[in-house]
Formats: C-alpha cells, structure tokens, sequence
C-alpha cells in the first residue's frame, strides 16, 4: 500500500495561520487548540502515521516542547499520546542551517520538499504527516504531492499575517473525507486529493 502525504495546518477563519505580528503572533490560536474537535482531530492523523515531516523552525518548537509535556501530570492524555508519538516517530527536518539532528529518530535533509516526500513515500511505512510547517506544505501543494489535507479552521478573524494558499497554486480536485465541529465554533476538516 502507497503511504498517503498528510498534511495538517490550522487557520483563523480569514485564512492565516498566524497573525499579522509574525510567527509568536498565535495568542488567537490557544483557546481553540485545545479544544476535543483540535486535540481528536490531531490524534486522528497521527495514530496512522509513522513519520513525521517537519521545516527546521517548527521542528525546533515541537520538539523544544511536546517532549516535555510527557512529564506534566496536569496534561490532557491525548497531548501526552502525541507528545509520545512524537518522540518515537521517524522524524525528517527540512533544513539548509541545520548539520545534524539534536533530537532522536530525526535526520536533517537539504533538498526540496517535494524530493524528500516522493523518496518517504517509496518506503514501507505508515503516513507521512507534515504538522503546520506552513513552507512545506505550501512547498508540497505547489508541487501537487499532497494526497491529504488536513484543517482545524478556528472562529476569529486575525485581520492580517501569512496564509497557506498563496496564488499560484496548480489547480486541484479535493474530496472530503471527513467534518467534525465542536460547540466553540471549531471546525476540523480532511480532504483526499482526487486523482
């Protein structure tokens, strides 16, 4: 069986996935993020998945932090299940700085997006998930290698800041494959790339 590319970005309803004060500006993500849709949403993709696909500076935040959520007792067990995946998983960073790999099971490649996910995809494995590193992914729908999107649309405007479609993206065919909401507005999405 062909492992499937995930990929898996939230977004404010005006469309960004972060505010217009850079990449800290996600104060208007906190209340939704840990909401059952967001925390069942994140578990549905990962449970699948074997590998993780990162670009180096979300790889730096995730891995300075979900580890550490494995030793806060106070934690949600579904954060704590995907801080253990996370820590276990295979995990590929996209990088052109970094030379080698600070965190275990991880190693540091420089090569294009799409390269590195057409040579994950050749391998035995489960999923291949990217999670919210917004430059691969927009990187990997360019280049039309995304087989799964994955959205958590959050109920506030940010008014300005980057978003994950750009103009010049090769027209596509999506399905959807799934829809879950939760009473705060939180919205969880997955489509299947119709090919």
């Amino acid at each position: 069986m062909t492992r499937r590319l995930v990929t898996n970005i939230a977004l404010s309803l005006d469309g960004h996935y972060q505010g217009p004060g850079g990449p800290h500006d996600m104060a208007w993500l906190m209340p939704y993020a840990i909401s059952d849709v967001s925390r069942e949403h994140l578990t549905r993709l990962w449970e699948p998945a074997t590998t993780a696909l990162l670009g180096r500076v979300n790889a730096e935040g995730f891995l300075g932090f979900w580890p550490t959520v494995l030793d806060m007792p106070e934690a949600d067990e579904r954060d704590r299940a995907y801080a253990r995946w996370l820590v276990d998983a295979e995990k590929v960073v996209l990088s052109t700085t970094l030379t080698e790999a600070p965190w275990e099971r991880t190693r540091i490649v420089n090569a294009p997006a799409a390269d590195v996910a057409d040579e994950l995809k050749a391998q035995d494995g489960g999923d291949i998930v990217v999670f919210a590193s917004a430059s691969v992914i927009t990187a990997l729908l360019k280049a039309d290698r995304v087989d799964r999107l994955a959205l958590t649309i959050f109920p506030t405007f940010t008014g300005g800041g980057p978003t994950i479609f750009p103009d010049g993206l090769p027209a596509a065919g999506w399905s959807l494959a799934s829809a879950e909401h939760g009473d705060d507005g939180t919205v969880a999405l997955m489509y299947d790339r119709a090919r």
